[in-house]
C-alpha cells in the first residue's frame, strides 16, 4: 500500500469524532503545504514493536546527531493518541520555541520542546495552529543557518 492509502487506513481507523478531526488537520496541513513529502510511520521499530502511535509526516529534512549519523525525518508529524491529538515539529534546536513564540495564543493544549497536544481542535485556535504548521514547513531548512532549528 502507498502512503497516502496507510495514511487514509490510518484516519479511517479512528474513533468517528477523532477521524473528522484527524482528516480536517491533514487537510488543512496539505491545503498549506500541497507539494510536501508524505510520511507514514505506523510506530513500530526494525523489531516489529510496537514503541510509539503512529504518526503522518509532512516535508523533509536531515536531521543530524551528536555522534554525526544523519536521517531524512519529516519536518511535521500529526498523530492521534488516547488524550486527543498531537502535532509535531521536529528539528527544533530551541525546546522553548513552541511555547515562547505560540504557547500563549494557542489555546487549551500542551506545549512541550516540540510537541503540541490537545483533547481536540475546539479547544485550539486553529489560526494559530496553522501559523505553527506553516512555520514548520516553511523553507527553513537545518543547518541553513536559522537559529531556530537544528
Amino acid at each position: 500500500m502507498d502512503v497516502r492509502g496507510q495514511i487514509d487506513g490510518y484516519i479511517d481507523d479512528q474513533p468517528p469524532a477523532k477521524r473528522e478531526e484527524l482528516r480536517d488537520l491533514h487537510r488543512r496541513i496539505l491545503a498549506l503545504s500541497p507539494d510536501a513529502h508524505l510520511w507514514f510511520l505506523d510506530g513500530r521499530n526494525a523489531d516489529g514493536k510496537i514503541v510509539s502511535n503512529p504518526n503522518i509526516g509532512y516535508g523533509a529534512q536531515t536531521l543530524a546527531y551528536a555522534d554525526g549519523d544523519t536521517r531524512e525525518f519529516y519536518k511535521l508529524g500529526l498523530s492521534a493518541n488516547t488524550s486527543g491529538l498531537s502535532v509535531y515539529v521536529m528539528g527544533l534546536k530551541d525546546k522553548a520555541y513552541l511555547s515562547q513564540t505560540y504557547g500563549a495564543r494557542l489555546g487549551k493544549a500542551k506545549v512541550t520542546g516540540y510537541c503540541i497536544s490537545f483533547r481536540s481542535v475546539r479547544d485550539v485556535d486553529l489560526g494559530v495552529l496553522e501559523e505553527v504548521i506553516a512555520d514548520a514547513l516553511s523553507l527553513k531548512q537545518v543547518g541553513a543557518g536559522n537559529p531556530i532549528f537544528l
